[in-house]
Parts: structure tokens; C-alpha cells; sequence
């Protein structure tokens, strides 16, 4: 009968303290890169596009309102959604900028 060795096994409290927080660092950086890296480069383009809007462009909202911008000011822009309408909305509200002729092709 042949009996294998036995080994004694570390105690608990022996194991290196950055081991232990090894996997709550890889967490940390998994959720980095692929939720908080992309929303914050999302918020920067978003931003962008919000300063550099001027007459003429055709934006869609976030309430889904499309239309063209015939006036800027600081925290407005004016909205022709058709014929003689016009409303105002805020800056933050425009969602997307869209392509020269965009209104023209969907009327």
C-alpha cells in the first residue's frame, strides 16, 4: 500500500494583502474601460457639437423634434420644425446634427 505525502496547508491569514485586492482592481479597470472611458468621450463630442451649432443646421432633439436652426444665442437656439413655426429650445436639448438636406428628403 503506497500512501502519499500529506502537506500542511498556509494558514489564512498568510496571504499577500494585494492578492486579496486583485480582483476588485481588475473590476475597477474593466468597468473603466468600458463604461466610464466611452461616456465620458461620448459627453466631450456632445459637447462639442452643442458649441460649434449655427444658422442653418438641421438638428433632431432629444424630445425627437426635428428641425432648422434660424437663430443661436448663449443657451437657446430657435427651431424652424415647419413653415412659419418656430420654437425655442435649449442648446442641451439637440441630440444630433444631421446632413445638409435631411429635412428637405423627409418632407
Amino acid at each position: 500500500m503506497i500512501i502519499s505525502n500529506a502537506f500542511a496547508a498556509p494558514a489564512a491569514g498568510a496571504q499577500d494583502p494585494i492578492m486579496g485586492l486583485l480582483p476588485f482592481i481588475v473590476i475597477f479597470v474593466l468597468f473603466y474601460f468600458m463604461l466610464i472611458r466611452p461616456q465620458m468621450k461620448r459627453a466631450k463630442e456632445q459637447k462639442k457639437m452643442i458649441e460649434t451649432l449655427q444658422k442653418g443646421d438641421e438638428v433632431i432633439t432629444a424630445g425627437g423634434l426635428l428641425g432648422k436652426i434660424t437663430k443661436v444665442s448663449e443657451q437657446y437656439v430657435s427651431l424652424e420644425i415647419a413653415d412659419n413655426v418656430t420654437i425655442q429650445v435649449q442648446k442641451q436639448t439637440i441630440q444630433t446634427l444631421l446632413p445638409k438636406g435631411t429635412m428637405k428628403s423627409n418632407a
